[in-house]
């Protein structure tokens, strides 16, 4: 059996994510293209050939089973083991837009634990990654959590996922959750949220009802990075989950 080090898998999960990114750059007019749009979810080209990309990396250099929006579950699960899971283009709508506010997510994961998150922000040029244990970086620096301890000094980011209840008495249950803090973002990306928590740019990310590829990355980077991550419902691969990640638990 091949012995692999964490370093070594971080070190492919970059070149994976940049791989992918440099090539959803280089591909815009046609990645663009929409294949897909059903309700509030849109597919398109580039979201299938990101996760190409990646998946054919991954097997490449590695042996551990690969959880990946657009394929769903590619391999044997043993949730005791190594697992990837891949959001191959975070922020699709806004990428097919021609907002730069997308990237891509590549995480590994043991068990229920995140250990190695990478999220590279093509547009951007900043790769963010985590190592638990070791510590956060975007591109070569060192990244911590803010020290913000308070939700009215605190920037939320947060979303809205394609599940989201937009009945009245949803919405007035989100702005009940969400109006304690100073300022609240929404930028399209869960990913991202969490790469912002990571690095300080916000203090707080909560999202319901999004799914595990969407936050595998990030929830690893935020809590190398000193922050405070909460995942519910994370034993189904397949269920959608909700996310509390935060600079310090008194927030």
């Amino acid at each position: 059996m091949v012995e692999y080090s964490l370093s070594s898998l971080l070190e492919l999960a970059k070149r994976t994510a940049f791989q992918a990114g440099s090539t959803l750059i280089e591909q815009q007019k046609s990645a663009r293209q929409v294949l897909q749009s059903h309700n509030r979810d849109v597919k398109i080209k580039g979201d299938s050939l990101s996760e190409t990309i990646i998946i054919d990396s991954l097997q490449q250099h590695s042996s551990f089973p690969i959880l990946t929006e657009e394929s769903g579950i590619i391999g044997e699960i043993d949730r005791e083991q190594y697992l990837w899971i891949v959001d191959p283009l975070d922020g699709s709508l806004n990428y097919s837009q021609g907002i730069p506010l997308c990237c891509i997510s590549i995480a590994l994961w043991e068990g229920d634990s995140p250990v190695i998150g990478v999220i590279f922000d093509f547009f951007l040029e900043e790769l963010f990654s985590g190592l638990i244990g070791v510590g956060s970086w975007l591109n070569e620096s060192e990244i911590k959590v803010s020290e913000i301890t308070k939700k009215k000094e605190a920037l939320l980011c947060t979303g809205f996922p394609i599940r989201t209840d937009f009945s009245e008495e949803g919405i007035t249950q989100f702005v009940k959750q969400v109006r304690t803090y100073k300022k609240v973002r929404i930028l399209g990306s869960a990913a991202l949220s969490l790469a912002y928590v990571a690095c300080g740019r916000a203090d707080a990310y909560m999202e319901e009802n999004i799914m595990l590829w969407d936050v595998g990355a990030g929830s690893a980077i935020v809590k190398a990075a000193g922050g405070v991550i909460q995942i519910d419902n994370s034993n189904d691969l397949l269920a959608p989950v909700k996310v509390i990640a935060k600079s310090s638990a008194s927030l």
